[in-house]
């Protein structure tokens, strides 16, 4: 194979890596449980952007109940948020690990 071909795939291959982590980190990742009593959003490159608590989750008798709930839901939107960037990075990539890119 030319190396002036693979290095020029290689710099694309960087570009279009850049370019979908910049997109993935703009994208927020919505998860709800208890029926929607706990809400978390995250952004793509891992931030908790906001949780939303439904008053009636409250329960001053049982705050470990809601504070399993926030956990669940923060897991959740990372989870997500991970998740979707791995099958992205993976479309650029083919597959292709490459270390300080993923």
């Amino acid at each position: 194979m030319d190396m002036k071909k693979m290095m020029k795939q290689a710099q694309k291959m960087q570009m279009e890596a850049a370019r979908a982590q910049e997109e993935i980190a703009a994208m927020e990742f919505e998860a709800t449980v208890g029926g929607g009593m706990v809400k978390a959003v995250v952004t793509g490159d891992m931030t908790v952007k906001s949780v939303t608590i439904d008053p009636e989750a409250i329960d001053p008798e049982d705050t470990e109940m809601l504070e399993d709930m926030v956990v669940a839901a923060l897991n959740e939107a990372l989870r997500s948020a991970s998740d979707t960037t791995n099958q992205r990075m993976n479309a650029v990539m083919g597959g292709m690990k490459i270390p300080g890119l993923m």
